[in-house]
């Protein structure tokens, strides 16, 4: 386990090495994610010890949401007087997330249709 908490935090650390050294205007750990990514992609996916690590982290996902709830108490009255534009931000990313994840499926649906279709 912390062999594979290592490698995540190590594509982390490169991440935002690159972010920071190039004046990207993209998170670190977004980057960081990409380069995993990639990485699982060339490598033909995680092993059972990143498995099983990953999936620990995410039975303990909402410990993770304490920091930004803090944030949110903390700069509330920042949050108040900008509440238009985070509301405008939150309501068209969730419509974008929603049409892509439906195109996305649309695409998926077809392309299993023409997979069953072209099996004797």
């Amino acid at each position: 386990m912390i062999a594979a908490l290592t490698l995540l935090l190590v594509f982390q650390l490169a991440g935002e090495v690159i972010a920071r050294g190039l004046g990207l205007p993209v998170p670190g750990p977004v980057i960081g994610m990409a380069l995993l990514f990639l990485a699982l992609l060339l490598r033909g996916g995680p092993s059972d010890n990143l498995r099983q690590t990953a999936g620990n982290l995410l039975q303990h996902l909402s410990l993770l949401f304490i920091p930004a709830g803090t944030g949110i108490v903390l700069y509330g009255e920042l949050i108040a007087a900008e509440w238009l534009p985070l509301a405008a931000a939150l309501v068209g990313s969730t419509f974008l997330a929603i049409v892509v994840t439906a195109l996305v499926l649309n695409a998926l649906v077809k392309r299993r249709k023409a997979d069953e279709g072209a099996q004797p």
